[in-house]
């Protein structure tokens, strides 16, 4: 390893403002979703603004879960909650719904088979 390597891999990455700034907007989304109170925000943000490099920005967030955390929702199922609020509210309304989302799962369907008997050829 040369000296440059060396100097590079112990040397702390700067922050920048626009790292900052994405710190800052990532903490006021775990206050609003609850996982913050707003003495810890406030003490997160100042000491992000005061950060000097990407580790304590990293330091602010390592408590608090990632986005990549929350599972995400497939995209082929129907809402329930949605469907039950039209059940109660418009019942003829829920059934335009669930046969849209009937029709667009049938029609990925018959996308991905397509697709793997193009592969197949």
């Amino acid at each position: 390893m040369n000296d440059s390597e060396e100097h590079g891999s112990s040397t702390p990455i700067r922050a920048s403002d626009a790292a900052r700034d994405r710190v800052e907007a990532r903490l006021q989304h775990h206050y609003a979703v609850g996982r913050l109170t707003l003495p810890e925000l406030e003490e997160r943000v100042a000491v992000a603004y005061e950060a000097r490099t990407r580790e304590q920005l990293d330091a602010l967030l390592r408590d608090l879960p990632g986005e990549a955390e929350e599972p995400a929702r497939p995209a082929s199922t129907i809402d329930s909650r949605l469907l039950i609020i039209l059940l109660c509210c418009s019942p003829p309304a829920a059934l335009v719904y669930w046969l849209i989302c009937q029709r667009a799962a049938r029609q990925r369907g018959s996308r991905l088979r397509a697709l793997e008997n193009g592969d197949e050829t």
